[in-house]
């Protein structure tokens, strides 16, 4: 196994519902926006680079209410998920 792929290991692929936060960990690309919650509609399946994947959702406004839907091209190391707590309220 290459030495990405080790590192990645232990990291959980999204799966459509989850809300990671996306900002400059996970690509460069966001490095110079705010960072922003995104709703995962679907994982692409086909392979790329060693820890990195396509995700296709919606980015979340403030409410957690979809104002745009992209296709975004990150790193898995980079994603931060949010997380249920109880009494539904959403945390990091």
């Amino acid at each position: 196994m290459p030495a990405d792929a080790r590192a990645t290991a232990h990291l959980r692929t999204p799966v459509p519902g989850d809300k990671p936060l996306i900002g400059r960990d996970a690509s460069v690309q966001f490095a110079r926006q705010p960072s922003f919650l995104f709703r995962v509609v679907s994982v692409c399946p086909k392979p790329t680079y060693p820890g990195w994947l396509w995700l296709t959702g919606y980015v979340l406004d403030g409410q957690g209410q979809a104002v745009d839907k992209r296709e975004i091209y990150v790193r898995l190391a980079g994603l931060k998920l949010v997380r249920r707590v109880k009494g539904g309220a959403e945390g990091i």
